[in-house]
């Protein structure tokens, strides 16, 4: 991976016999990656998600290949998590990811002008900038992932949640589930139910997940291709709307999934759903962290990570 020319130096000084100081030597702190082209990726990421209101499907791009993440998976890259193993066969193919092949094929010609930028960093760096542009809180993002190249390395299918019953693993509740898969990746229940309010944005269409209505009142105008059924009415504003229709139910033009019904019926999850439906900046905040969290599950750095 090529280095960015921002790599540190620091002086550091030793003493001899009798106190005597020894001549200066420096260490150089090697950068995970090219900074430069970081951010001119950035940039040409924040050009496509306004030419193409793209946010939702490259913001599941980045969790799905994170997403995968096992605490007790064993040494990178046999873990699964923040690698790029999902545009590899057979990960892109795991039922969980129908669809996301368009996501891929969106980060492609970014890739190929940015080459020292790995797919890793690239699809994380685009979930991210998809939640800023929205609207949603800066993510503290750092960058300098090694990417998988094998397909015997991608990760096992069944490490990505379900929408509802029958669950993969026999969990006989939504919130049981979700803690199943969630805790796998070492998430708690305050992470899981932040995380589920980026729900605000996009919408589920049935040919691809098996849930959600082929159109509502909502989505049958695009932007993008028409269809689906969004968790909100504005699906491309980042804000605390999916706590408050979940929790009042009150609009069968929109989606509850029945992991979503779940943090609000769950008495450990409710409280963070509540503060959240009416605390703005108390969900911005915890989404924040849980999303950065989630964007370095299972990650190797290639020398020192960095910020652009």
């Amino acid at each position: 991976m090529q280095l960015s020319h921002a790599s540190s130096r620091t002086a550091v000084h030793g003493y001899g016999r009798a106190g005597s100081v020894r001549k200066p030597r420096t260490v150089v702190v090697r950068a995970a990656a090219n900074v430069e082209q970081l951010r001119s990726a950035k940039k040409d990421i924040e050009d496509l998600i306004r030419s193409k209101s793209c946010n939702p499907i490259l913001i599941r791009l980045g969790w799905h290949d994170a997403g995968t993440f096992d605490k007790e998976g064993g040494a990178w890259p046999k873990a699964g998590g923040a690698t790029g193993s999902i545009r590899l066969k057979p990960e892109i193919g795991h039922g969980a990811n129908a669809g996301l092949q368009a996501a891929i094929d969106l980060m492609e010609p970014i890739k190929a002008k940015y080459p020292a930028v790995s797919y890793a960093d690239l699809y994380q760096m685009a979930s991210a900038v998809a939640v800023e542009v929205a609207g949603g809180p800066k993510l503290a993002m750092r960058y300098g992932r090694k990417d998988v190249n094998d397909p015997i390395d991608c990760a096992k299918e069944g490490n990505l949640p379900s929408a509802g019953h029958p669950f993969p693993e026999g969990s006989v509740s939504p919130a049981q589930h979700l803690r199943h898969i969630f805790g796998r990746m070492g998430l708690n229940d305050k992470e899981i139910v932040a995380l589920s309010g980026a729900h605000t944005l996009g919408r589920a269409r049935p040919e691809r997940s098996g849930w959600g209505k082929e159109e509502t009142k909502y989505t049958k105008d695009g932007p993008g291709k028409p269809g689906g059924q969004s968790w909100t009415a504005d699906w491309l504003v980042f804000n605390n709307a999916y706590f408050k229709d979940v929790k009042k139910k009150s609009d069968d033009e929109l989606l509850v999934l029945p992991t979503d019904a779940a943090v609000f019926d769950d008495d450990a999850f409710r409280p963070f759903a509540e503060k959240y439906a009416e605390d703005e900046a108390a969900f911005f905040a915890d989404y924040a962290l849980a999303h950065v969290k989630l964007s370095e599950l299972g990650a190797a750095w290639d020398g020192e990570p960095v910020s652009v």
